[in-house]
């Protein structure tokens, strides 16, 4: 059990590295120390605690499960004393930051190049590490720090927001707001007409799946109307997606905004689907922890400048 009277909490900073990194050595770098202090930090915190904190494994530091519970915690706390002994005291040009954003593939696409515009437009000492997003639901993320920002369409998420009111873990804030269409390659059969149900589901289709599931929001659809449709490939990555349908006859349904995103945006065109689909809506998700971290703050408005940069739909 953690005695707190003795505790040094210097330690807790080095255990919010280490688990932000993954790494004694990276966490040694971001904190400017060396790797056996770093080391000696842990065992002196395992000691305080008595309980043990990471595993070594092949892929550097495992945390225990006492420590993926401890983060969290430590992680709130610290943010809030450093509001506390410096409101505000945040100077992008001045501080380094280490900043880790969970994005899709296309959303990295579409924001980041006005991202680092921004940052090096700006002398920023930032440094911004994306993350793979492969769920439509990043809670767990974002609760348990792995990442400090979260940006796409999180359907579930932005509804558990709301029914949580204010006392929900998570913030969030809209970025865009665009369409799902269905796309295929120019000279395709159905490329000359308007597109029916019929031929919709006749057709083959390529589905993009984050999370790698066999059906996806079109399906859920059709299945209302009693429909279905054949899916020949699953893929998770918008660029797959415009690579395969340009050299094939598959369908597949994107948010319009993204396809340029694909890099085939000139071998490609759009028809609107002949099922109603509600709009895709890009939000940026973040733990209430940071509503007051100031680093936090100013990426928050980065990315929102960023969105608008890129001229996404509002």
């Amino acid at each position: 059990m953690l005695n707190f009277r003795t505790l040094d909490l210097n330690l807790l900073r080095v255990f919010d590295a280490v688990m932000a990194e993954g790494s004694l050595t990276r966490a040694a770098e971001t904190l400017s120390m060396t790797q056996p202090a770093v080391s000696h930090a842990m065992k002196r915190l395992r000691d305080t605690c008595g309980e043990e904190l990471f595993n070594r494994s092949a892929f550097g530091m495992r945390p225990t499960a006492y420590a993926e519970q401890l983060w969290p915690q430590v992680r709130e706390a610290l943010g809030v004393l450093r509001q506390a002994l410096s409101p505000g005291d945040f100077d992008p040009r001045r501080d380094e930051a280490n900043f880790r954003l969970a994005m899709a593939d296309a959303t990295a696409a579409l924001l980041t190049p006005a991202l680092v515009d921004a940052i090096e437009g700006a002398g920023a000492v930032a440094n911004l590490r994306v993350l793979p997003l492969t769920t439509r639901d990043p809670r767990n993320l974002l609760e348990g720090g792995e990442a400090d920002l979260a940006v796409g369409f999180f359907p579930e998420a932005i509804a558990a927001i709301a029914g949580q009111g204010a006392q929900a873990p998570l913030r969030h804030a809209r970025l865009y707001s665009t369409r799902y269409v269905c796309v295929m390659r120019r000279g395709h059969p159905l490329a000359g007409a308007p597109l029916t149900l019929d031929d919709y589901c006749d057709a083959h289709h390529l589905l993009v799946s984050f999370s790698g599931k066999p059906h996806g929001y079109v399906d859920q659809a059709l299945a209302a109307l009693g429909r279905q449709r054949r899916i020949v490939l699953t893929v998770n990555q918008f660029f797959t997606a415009g690579r395969v349908v340009t050299r094939s006859d598959l369908l597949t349904v994107l948010p319009e905004s993204f396809i340029e995103a694909t890099g085939y945006r000139r071998e490609l065109v759009t028809r609107d689907l002949p099922l109603e689909l509600g709009p895709v809506t890009g939000e940026m998700l973040w733990h209430r922890r940071h509503d007051t971290d100031p680093a936090n703050a100013w990426l928050r408005a980065q990315v929102l400048a960023a969105a608008q940069a890129a001229r996404a739909p509002s």
